[in-house]
């Protein structure tokens, strides 16, 4: 339970920083804000490292986690620089629900890159889900722009950084490790590109200060929480928690922005909302089969009589024809 709220709480943060960058279009360059993101995040790096951790412990060890640790990086930076600009071009709600592709591209990417098997039900739901873009998108009959090209770009970027944490063995990252990829990441990446494209200006205002620190100290707040959670439950259950941005992200729209939807678009995003309830009771199916069908023979006991019984009793005999009595051995005394 404890796990399911921090998860929640996550992308509450994520889904709050999204409308803190909605909030900064034609204030601030979209690299110069996504790059706060990391930013602030060092902030919280005490709060991460653990007792007797070295801060050594920021970079990676080894060539295989250093290029499991630059994907994951590259990933993040191409994430924030892009969802930026796609909440700063499209409503909220419609920039979000194009992110939501990322569990399709996920299962194709696990796929063929981690040999993984996807059970049927989470191919269907994903399917569902991708069916919703798909009505929203509307491709051919909808112009095409640079807001959508850059959700849809996030969605594949978003996709690679969760078949990178899947790529590294368990329990072989520290934390420390983990985070300081997506703090590291966007600070370079999008300063770097800030800087060359002539991006890098001051806030001008405490309005535009306030929304820069909600941005970045939230999208940092963000990942921890998430990290926190991914400790106390499983993967699938935090997966699970993220179609409640697309509950936030319409209620911003909505209440804050004043968007207006037309019909096939509030259809998709309740299509794609509808592939998260598919998800959860697909899981929650296979948790209950999975539970019911374990063999009893395994289990085992220490206690000296009932195992004397077990090793003397004899093996099953076939089912008796209607009518004949069945055989019935003997117990040995207890």
């Amino acid at each position: 339970m404890v796990g399911t709220l921090l998860a929640l709480g996550g992308f509450a943060a994520f889904s709050i920083s999204d409308l803190f960058s909605k909030l900064l279009a034609g204030s601030l360059g979209p690299f110069e804000v996504a790059m706060t993101g990391g930013l602030f995040g060092l902030l919280l790096l005490p709060f991460i490292k653990q007792k007797g951790t070295s801060w050594r412990a920021l970079l990676p060890e080894g060539r295989r986690m250093w290029g499991i640790w630059l994907l994951r990086a590259v990933a993040v930076f191409l994430a924030t620089a892009l969802s930026v600009e796609a909440f700063m071009l499209l409503p909220m709600a419609e920039a979000m629900a194009l992110m939501f592709l990322c569990p399709f591209i996920t299962n194709i990417l696990a796929t063929v890159l981690l040999h993984e098997h996807v059970p049927p039900s989470s191919w269907m739901a994903t399917v569902v889900g991708f069916a919703g873009v798909l009505m929203i998108l509307r491709p051919g009959v909808k112009e095409v722009g640079v807001g959508e090209l850059c959700a849809l770009a996030v969605a594949f970027v978003l996709a690679l950084n969760v078949v990178s944490f899947r790529m590294a063995p368990a329990g072989a990252e520290n934390p420390l490790t983990m985070f300081s990829a997506t703090i590291f990441g966007p600070l370079l990446g999008n300063g770097l590109l800030a800087l060359a494209l002539g991006q890098l200006a001051v806030p001008q205002g405490a309005v535009v200060w306030g929304d820069l620190f909600g941005y970045g100290f939230l999208m940092a707040v963000g990942q921890l929480l998430l990290m926190s959670a991914s400790r106390l439950v499983s993967s699938s259950r935090v997966s699970l928690t993220q179609y409640s941005q697309m509950l936030w992200t319409v209620g911003f729209s909505l209440t804050i922005f004043h968007d207006h939807f037309d019909l096939l678009t509030m259809l998709g995003i309740m299509v794609i909302l509808m592939s998260g309830a598919l998800e959860w009771v697909g899981k929650n199916f296979r948790l209950v089969a999975v539970h019911y069908q374990r063999p009893l023979a395994r289990v085992r006991t220490t206690h000296p009589k009932i195992r004397r019984w077990r090793r003397t009793r004899p093996p099953e005999q076939p089912r008796p024809a209607p009518g004949v009595r069945p055989y019935s051995p003997r117990k040995p005394g207890l």
